[in-house]
């Protein structure tokens, strides 16, 4: 499961597909320094325990 983050840490978008959330920030013209990527899977202790969407806490895609 991947979260898109964008660049103020509000998610807007989740799917099973990386590739899919990357074609919803090209859609709605997301260049790569304005989201992050988060892979929430291995991320599973972050998002159960205290979630904080600071953005540093993301795969910068940059």
């Amino acid at each position: 499961m991947f979260g898109l983050y964008d660049k103020e840490g509000i998610l807007r978008f989740v799917n099973s597909d990386k590739d899919a959330c990357i074609a919803y920030a090209e859609l709605f013209e997301l260049g790569s320094t304005n989201y992050c990527l988060m892979d929430l899977d291995n991320d599973k202790k972050k998002v159960e325990g205290n979630i904080n969407l600071d953005q540093s806490l993301g795969v910068n895609n940059n």
